[in-house]
């Protein structure tokens, strides 16, 4: 009778965890409201970006559901979940490239380093100075190499051949791609590899200096060696930059991230550090989803 007394406590526990978790999906069938499970790490973080509250519809269709989130700065935070889950989506509200999609309209709000993105007077030419910004596919301008990766300098004005010079190697050293390209910077960026390409791309983001960086599943076109690099190359920038990554790669995510947000049909359902979300996370779904169980 002791022994039942005292493991009884912890029976009703995970009992009453079990109803809870496994009703997570439960409510977004019913289009009901949960709370995302947010570990406690992320309450000690300083935030790049913070997502308050924040709705999105195409048209009719509703794509976010009331997503609230931090961005750590100089951390890597990675957005999983299956496809269609929005996870693109909200990366790209966070340059506001959804502006761009007539039927669009949002509630809520984002910060940027204390700034709201959607304030009716954000200047949202300005704000993607302060946003890099790399897609799925590369997409390298039809320049020469320097011309890439000096581009945004260009914009605003920078003249000095010194200076393009400087943040040309730079750039370009921080992404591995001094090597194989400095005796060659006014052929085309057309001609390199797909995956020099997305690390052209890269750079010139970085030439840049943006206050944070947009990832967009910068792998999914790339081949497994270009794809390592990639992954290498965003290990290396982890401490640097502030980056926001999207990839449906559960192994890249575990790889090249510091913190992970799993999404599900328009929800955050868990945020927390990437070893917990992958080996202990505090949701069934979760475990569910990084382990292969469904999506």
């Amino acid at each position: 009778m002791l022994q039942q007394k005292t493991i009884q406590p912890e029976i009703d526990m995970i009992t009453h965890q079990e109803d809870r978790l496994g009703g997570v999906f439960d409510a977004v069938k019913r289009d009901d409201t949960f709370p995302t499970a947010v570990h406690d790490a992320l309450h000690q973080e300083d935030a790049v970006i913070e997502v308050n509250d924040f709705d999105l519809w195409y048209g009719a269709k509703r794509a976010l559901y009331s997503v609230s989130l931090v961005v750590p700065r100089r951390k890597v935070t990675a957005l999983i979940g299956p496809s269609g889950c929005g996870k693109s989506t909200l990366l790209r509200s966070v340059n506001r490239m959804n502006d761009l999609i007539s039927t669009v309209r949002i509630k809520g709000d984002m910060v940027l380093n204390g700034d709201s993105i959607y304030d009716p007077g954000t200047d949202v030419i300005e704000l993607r100075k302060r946003i890099g910004m790399v897609f799925q596919k590369p997409n390298p301008f039809p320049m020469s190499i320097r011309e890439n990766v000096v581009y945004s300098l260009r914009i605003d004005g920078v003249r000095d051949r010194g200076v393009l010079e400087e943040v040309c190697e730079q750039s370009l050293r921080a992404v591995g791609l001094w090597d194989e390209v400095h005796d060659r910077l006014e052929d085309s960026a057309l001609r390199l590899s797909g995956g020099q390409q997305q690390r052209l791309c890269i750079a010139r983001a970085i030439a840049g200096e943006p206050e944070v960086m947009l990832l967009d599943e910068p792998c999914s076109a790339l081949d497994p060696i270009a794809t390592q690099r990639i992954e290498d190359l965003i290990h290396e920038l982890q401490g640097r930059y502030s980056i926001l990554m999207v990839t449906h790669n559960m192994q890249q995510a575990s790889r090249a991230s510091d913190y992970t947000a799993f999404m599900y049909l328009g929800r955050l359902v868990e945020f927390g550090p990437t070893e917990e979300i992958f080996l202990k996370p505090h949701l069934k779904e979760t475990e569910d989803y990084v382990t292969g169980r469904f999506g």
